[in-house]
């Protein structure tokens, strides 16, 4: 079925847009499968910002419901292996610091106690870079930055740490001298200092294509870090330039019909390239937050604007129940790994696309209470 409503109507209306995204992922969601994952806490710190635009205790209660069933008393965290050195497994911290704030209840203190343990103890490239799993030797991710990032920089303030501020701004600055390509300004997926993967350009270490989605998360992660980052900090003015120097680049190559971003960002009349939309959805977001916090010139909102229309024309549509669906997700892309990733063109282009993908709902949800905050 089509959508049902018009992205035109009046703000009253369309914070249903919001709403109606992430009632359908409540309804949808099934407890019993959850993980302490990535997708699972983007998709959460969604519907805790519907909460917090709405008031309705029901998306408080979902999220508290769902945390306090990972987090054990003593802080250990059900499916969650420090082990693993992944940064993909901070992501959901974030969510710690609500329900300890609202609660008071000290188990996620321990808990967001035991993330910053990993990141401690996270291994680095030889200039300080986390790497982006301990499976993944000596690779700086743009993923792994709104993985552990945005957590680091909460906790940071929280804890009046105020080396980790230096230490996740060391990241956000190291991630983009190393992927940053000076013809375009857009980042590479991924960086290998070492130089030795198959996907690795044996001159520059980072991988071959721009991929929509990872400049997606590093975009989101950007402002998300500075509603944390001290306005006195010295690399407050260096993020807010890499911040605008991204989403500089990241215009030059929206989609000029539809307002949409392609799989791999800068080869649209490709054969075989889509319009993709988590990717869209990230960009949304970031671009209208950052308008909203003053970052970024006031005329960017236009082009958010339109993305969020292109995104509701294209991949939004309500099914026979009522419920709103998100089509047009990657589902997956990486690097490495088995089998083989190469990261080559053919490889971005043939991914499956899945329709309500936390990765695209989260971020629809994300950028739906943006967009519908402007209106305001």
């Amino acid at each position: 079925m089509t959508n049902a409503l018009n992205v035109d109507q009046p703000v009253s209306t369309q914070r249903v847009w919001s709403m109606l995204m992430a009632d359908a992922a409540i309804a949808r969601y099934v407890p019993e499968a959850a993980l302490w994952h990535y997708e699972h806490g983007l998709l959460l710190k969604s519907i805790e910002q519907v909460w917090h635009a709405t008031g309705q205790v029901k998306y408080w209660h979902f999220i508290k419901d769902i945390v306090e069933s990972f987090v054990a008393a003593d802080g250990s965290i059900r499916t969650y292996r420090t082990e693993e050195y992944n940064l993909d497994q901070i992501n959901p911290g974030k969510l710690l610091f609500t329900l300890w704030y609202a609660t008071g209840d000290e188990r996620y203190r321990a808990a967001a106690q035991r993330l910053r343990q990993q990141l401690q103890f996270q291994p680095r490239t030889q200039s300080g870079g986390f790497w982006h799993k301990l499976i993944y030797p000596f690779q700086m991710w743009l993923d792994g930055i709104y993985m552990a990032a945005p957590f680091y920089a909460e906790y940071a303030l929280r804890f009046e740490e105020p080396a980790g501020f230096d230490d996740l701004a060391r990241q956000i600055m190291l991630i983009e001298q190393h992927t940053r390509d000076p013809q375009t300004g857009l980042l590479y997926h991924a960086w290998d200092e070492s130089k030795q993967q198959r996907w690795a350009n044996p001159d520059t270490g980072c991988s071959p294509h721009f991929w929509g989605r990872a400049m997606g998360w590093y975009a989101m992660a950007l402002v998300d870090v500075l509603d944390y980052l001290p306005a006195e900090h010295a690399a407050r003015p260096a993020i807010v330039g890499i911040l605008n120097r991204l989403i500089e680049a990241v215009l030059k190559v929206q989609d000029s019909a539809t307002g949409l971003w392609y799989q791999v960002l800068d080869q649209g009349t490709r054969a075989g390239n889509y319009l993709e939309a988590s990717a869209s959805c990230m960009f949304v977001y970031a671009i209208a937050k950052a308008v909203r916090k003053c970052y970024i010139p006031i005329e960017h909102l236009a082009c958010a604007q339109k993305g969020y229309h292109g995104i509701v024309a294209r991949f939004v549509r309500l099914d026979d129940r009522g419920l709103a669906n998100l089509d047009g997700t990657c589902a997956v892309a990486g690097l490495g790994g088995m089998p083989y990733r190469d990261g080559s063109y053919d490889y971005y282009i043939h991914e499956p696309i899945a329709t309500n993908d936390y990765k695209g709902v989260g971020a629809f949800i994300l950028a739906a209470v943006e967009i519908e905050q402007a209106a305001q």
